[in-house]
């Protein structure tokens, strides 16, 4: 076992070893209450978590045990971004608007894990009505990264990927429309699938992913390993009949060989936003891995990336200030710094018109043609997720190579494949000078998930989660019969 003990264990050890009885799910329950506990204060990743709710519900898994047991997520503890519908737990989205909702249904992606047999923990804090990079609003406050407690672990699921990170949670889900499961993935050093919209049912979201948001948006998982997201990806993927996003496609198990049947195109930057030097330096690492392993890996970076990302600013920025303007007007004393700062950054633009916006529309499409018919001969893309890694909170802009990279530039490294409807994968590979992870993103053509799953194992198992430091050891030493049966 890590020094962290069996928190810090892959989701996938944690089932084995419920499986075979080496821990019940009391024992393994509790362990994680007792790094929440320690870690929770300092961290704030939490929206709704009561220990006791969460000792009671560990209690009924363990007198389930029978045929029950045989549920491929049995015990498990996991956590869920507080913008996904999870009954009985507040899910706020991070806005005094919504102060104390509580959904009386679970949305698809949780009642599928709650039928696998996981055990959910609680909900995790996001920015205000998720428009952030940063994790921070009025309701809850700030989340810190555990790499650094001044600085963020990202968003919009920003909680999520702490907890994670920390050994507070196995894994969990979040969403991500411009890059908010896998910057925070990168921010904390773990791994993350933005899946293509509708492999994961959005139903239930909150917001509902609608309109251009339905090929932005995806709920996505988060994990300390690609094997723990990819079984996720597993459990949670299938055709939802009730949400018109979903496609019937069918889980696939690629092999080995052939996923190094697709040639996969490397670049460490998009010729306009400087990356930091080890940014550069980890998907160049990544590459050399991936040629090790006998792909083949080329130079390749698609000649649309900036008139996707043009679009997706229009999509996210305008007709996402323009989707809450109803519900914020007149109640806009209520509303955090954070929100504030997006709305203007959306107000700097002049509003869109009917035109304006089914011309974005139409334009979309032919340039998703475009780079996708551009990608026919390179499927699979090894590029960045950010300019940067971890920021301190309230930081907004960055002097890299002698140019100054502003705030929602930097994050242009995951805004593109919101745009394309790709899959995107992210996974620990680096660290800056300061020992922040920086991890790289593989990206595949639209349902293509499993390739990207695939690809992204094998950058995983050459490099692999480091644990924060203040995730490792114990407060208090763990059961002795849990301590015996972890050696």
């Amino acid at each position: 076992m890590s020094d962290g003990g069996i928190v810090l264990e892959p989701a996938v050890r944690q089932l084995e070893l419920l499986r075979t009885g080496a821990v019940s799910v009391v024992e393994l329950t509790e362990a994680h209450i007792v790094q929440i506990e320690r870690l929770n204060p300092a961290l704030n990743v939490f929206a709704d978590f009561d220990a006791e709710r969460v000792r009671e519900r560990a209690r009924k898994h363990d007198a389930w045990r029978g045929t029950r047991a045989r549920r491929p997520l049995f015990g498990l503890p996991v956590t869920v971004k507080s913008s996904i519908a999870t009954r009985g737990l507040k899910c706020e989205i991070g806005s005094l608007l919504h102060k104390g909702d509580v959904p009386r249904e679970d949305a698809v992606v949780v009642a599928r894990l709650r039928a696998a047999g996981a055990l959910i923990l609680g909900t995790t804090n996001c920015p205000e009505f998720l428009m952030a990079y940063e994790t921070d609003n009025l309701l809850h406050g700030r989340t810190s990264n555990p790499w650094d407690l001044d600085r963020s672990p990202g968003g919009s699921s920003g909680g999520e990927s702490a907890a994670i990170a920390a050994g507070m949670s196995a894994a969990g889900l979040g969403s991500d429309s411009g890059g908010s499961v896998r910057v925070p993935a990168h921010f904390t050093g773990i791994c993350s699938l933005k899946p293509t919209p509708g492999r994961i049912p959005g139903r239930g979201h909150l917001p509902p992913c609608v309109g251009p948001f339905q090929i932005l948006g995806a709920i996505g998982p988060m994990a300390r390993t690609m094997a723990d997201v990819a079984l996720l990806f597993r459990m949670l993927s299938g055709h939802d009949a009730a949400d018109p996003a979903s496609a019937p496609v069918e889980l696939r198990e690629p092999s080995l060989e052939e996923l190094r049947s697709n040639r996969i195109g490397f670049f460490e930057d998009d010729g306009l936003v400087p990356v930091t030097a080890e940014t550069r330096a980890a998907v160049q690492a990544a590459a050399a891995a991936l040629l090790e392993a006998g792909f083949t890996v080329e130079p390749f970076r698609p000649r649309t990336l900036e008139l996707l990302r043009k679009l997706w600013w229009k999509f996210f920025v305008q007709c996402g200030a323009m989707f809450y303007a109803p519900e914020i007007r007149g109640r806009e004393s209520k509303l955090s710094p954070i929100f504030n700062e997006f709305l203007g950054i959306a107000a700097s633009a002049p509003a869109l018109t009917a035109a304006e916006l089914l011309n974005a529309w139409a334009e979309l499409d032919l340039l998703r043609a475009r780079t996708l018919e551009e990608m026919r001969k390179v499927p699979v893309l090894l590029c960045p997720v950010a300019s940067v890694p971890a920021f301190r909170h309230g930081k907004r802009s960055w002097d890299l190579d002698g140019r100054r990279v502003e705030y929602l530039d930097a994050w242009r490294y995951t805004q593109w494949f919101n745009a394309l409807a790709c899959p995107a994968a992210v996974v620990p590979v680096g660290r800056s000078p300061e020992g922040l992870p920086i991890g790289v993103q593989i990206v595949a053509q639209p349902f293509e998930d499993e390739t990207a799953l695939g690809i992204a194992a094998v950058v995983d198992r050459a490099f692999g989660f480091r644990a924060p430091p203040m995730a490792l050891g114990w407060k208090q030493k763990p059961p002795s019969r849990l301590s015996n049966r972890l050696r």
